[in-house]
């Protein structure tokens, strides 16, 4: 595991490389972003900008979702995967907007984890993008990162690794590091193929070193 000189190096170096790191899902406010993140479960945010681009421009606020059929939602947003259910909890949550919030998204994360569809990573993602609170948003490239690199441990859970992570990072840091983690294993540190033999953390990473001499 990393002690915290060597994590401190990381970060560092991390922002170095992605030093405008920001979330790349097209929003214009709070309540786009919130649909965004639930249509990029098991998504990519490249196809997710590609559906949303047509949904922004025809479903405006949460009553514009409940005015159509759940069947024509689910034609709007068919190319994305899992559709069915992501349409039911979007006209879900846009129904517990309106009857609770008054048609505005609630801005702390507890709120936000009562909506349809909304997890504890939505919501950390939306506090911090949206209004700005400080939080780590744990993705599939967030938890690869920190257990390749031995910020945490392998057997961690996702809840684990963000206990880990908040501890670990200076709160300040929260949310630019959990966007700058999310480039650094998106475009560098992929799943499948790293690039290990041009990273400048390759020396204290554990699992860097270990496929260079499988090479």
């Amino acid at each position: 595991m990393l002690n915290k000189k060597e994590i401190r190096f990381c970060l560092d170096e991390i922002e170095k490389m992605f030093p405008n790191a920001d979330c790349e899902l097209d929003h214009s406010n709070p309540f786009e972003l919130v649909i965004a993140v639930l249509l990029s479960a098991q998504c990519t945010d490249v196809l997710v900008n590609k559906v949303t681009k047509e949904l922004f421009e025809k479903y405006k606020t949460p009553e514009d979702y409940l005015e159509v059929s759940l069947e024509e939602l689910q034609s709007d947003i068919r190319s994305i995967g899992l559709y069915r259910n992501k349409a039911k909890n979007i006209q879900k949550l846009c129904r517990v907007l309106i009857n609770e919030y008054n048609g505005e998204v609630p801005n702390t994360k507890e709120e936000l984890e009562k909506l349809a569809g909304v997890g504890r990573k939505t919501a950390n993602v939306v506090a911090s993008v949206a209004f700005h609170e400080p939080a780590i948003a744990v993705d599939t490239h967030v938890e690869r990162v920190s257990k390749r690199l031995g910020i945490c441990r392998w057997k961690d859970s996702v809840l684990e690794v963000e206990k880990t992570l908040m501890k670990k990072v200076p709160m300040d840091e929260w949310s630019a590091t959990h966007h700058r983690m999310i480039f650094f294993g998106r475009y560098h540190c992929k799943a499948r193929n790293p690039n290990c033999s041009e990273c400048p953390l390759l020396e204290m990473c554990r699992e860097g070193q270990k496929r260079m001499k499988m090479n």
